[in-house]
């Protein structure tokens, strides 16, 4: 299973959409489309923000579905991250919907 580590792209402080889409397209969408899973190691990250959570997993769920979510492991996420994360996929999902 691949693992990216998001504190050494995006920093403790994860805001910047265009490192977030970087993750999306060379790590994420590649793995999904081999049937792998991966995990999003956020080990290190104080914070998020709703733009950068969005960059990274929107287009995701706008063209895989919610079954996406079931081939990313979101691991070592604070209580903020794990917020955040779960606002932007349910807002996706509803708009899915």
């Amino acid at each position: 299973m691949n693992s990216v580590s998001i504190v050494s792209i995006a920093g403790t402080f994860a805001e910047n959409k265009d490192k977030a889409r970087d993750i999306r397209l060379q790590d994420i969408e590649p793995a999904l489309q081999r049937g792998e899973d991966i995990i999003l190691d956020f080990d290190g990250v104080e914070a998020a923000t709703q733009s950068f959570i969005h960059a990274l997993i929107s287009e995701l769920i706008r063209r895989y579905g919610s079954q996406a979510l079931e081939k990313v492991v979101f691991r070592n996420c604070n209580e903020t991250v794990k917020k955040i994360i779960q606002i932007v996929a349910d807002y996706m999902q509803e708009a899915e919907s």
